[in-house]
């Protein structure tokens, strides 16, 4: 099935549940601390390379993302594309010497006249073919209206006002650095361009070089460990956002947890926002840890 939206842009939904070819990923304590710096990440076990940090997840299924959003989205859609929102569930941390096999598929794509969606699915699995995480990938396309969609949407992960209602569990801050964008391109593997070249940054209508949203993430994720569970990455279970507005490099972010409900038993389930500037740059986060 294909949806024709707004100027005649059509999603093709036959691409859904395919998987792309399988990749692997041998894991490196260099990688790993390169990432670690990368993201200004203060956890000893990560910056010595030992364990990953929890959004080095992302980095071996890169490559898988974009085509298999590409697969329903229109490829010429591709300087359209912006990180949505992201969601890991983690089985275990990724450690140095791993191999990783990986692929990703889209699952589901919706249709907006302010911008439309395409959901992707991601495993991650170790040389025995246990699973180390699985992920939920929500590209965006701005201004794109791709119809009535179909498929299956990504797991729900939204703040309440009950939520920031009650007392926060930490508020952590941090400073984006004017590097960062140059540091975390090479580390994380993503080039795109709205990152490093402000001319490029510009004419796709921002304000000039944008900070990776993934390397935003990565701040709130050592926050979070840091500060909820003794900078144990073994505890963590999830960590999701929605990517609401862009960080630049050069600025003061704070994050903000708060305790919420509905985790699993065993579990202690967070709710967090991201401020930068005076606005909300990360929203609807989540993070789960099981108990010590």
């Amino acid at each position: 099935m294909t949806g024709t939206g707004s100027a005649g842009v059509v999603f093709d939904g036959s691409g859904l549940g395919e998987w792309t070819d399988e990749e692997r990923f041998p894991v490196t304590a260099e990688r790993i601390a390169d990432y670690a710096a990368a993201t200004n990440d203060p956890v000893a076990e990560h910056r010595c390379g030992a364990v990953a940090p929890p959004v080095f997840a992302v980095v071996p299924v890169f490559t898988s993302m974009a085509p298999a959003a590409l697969s329903v989205a229109p490829v010429e859609l591709l300087m359209k594309l912006v990180h949505g929102e992201q969601d890991f569930l983690f089985h275990r941390p990724i450690v140095a010497g791993d191999e990783l096999v990986v692929r990703a598929k889209p699952i589901g794509y919706t249709g907006k006249p302010n911008g439309s969606t395409v959901v992707v699915y991601a495993e991650t699995r170790d040389a025995a073919g246990e699973l180390v995480n699985e992920q939920w990938m929500t590209a965006f396309f701005r201004k794109v209206d791709a119809g009535p969609g179909e498929g299956d949407t990504a797991p729900g992960h939204r703040i309440t006002d009950a939520d920031r209602a009650g007392e926060p569990a930490a508020k952590v801050a941090a400073h984006i650095d004017t590097d960062q964008t140059f540091r975390y391109s090479p580390a994380s593997g993503d080039p795109m361009p709205i990152h490093l070249d402000d001319e490029i940054a510009r004419m796709a209508g921002l304000p000039g070089i944008i900070n990776h949203g993934l390397c935003t993430m990565a701040f709130t994720s050592w926050a979070a460990l840091t500060e909820l569970a003794d900078g144990d990455t073994a505890r963590l279970r999830r960590l999701a956002v929605r990517f609401a507005k862009p960080v630049l490099p050069g600025q003061d972010i704070t994050t903000t947890f708060w305790p919420t409900g509905s985790a699993g038993a065993g579990l202690r389930a967070f709710a967090f926002e991201t401020e930068a500037a005076g606005e909300i740059a990360i929203t609807d986060g989540r993070v789960e840890f099981a108990d010590s």
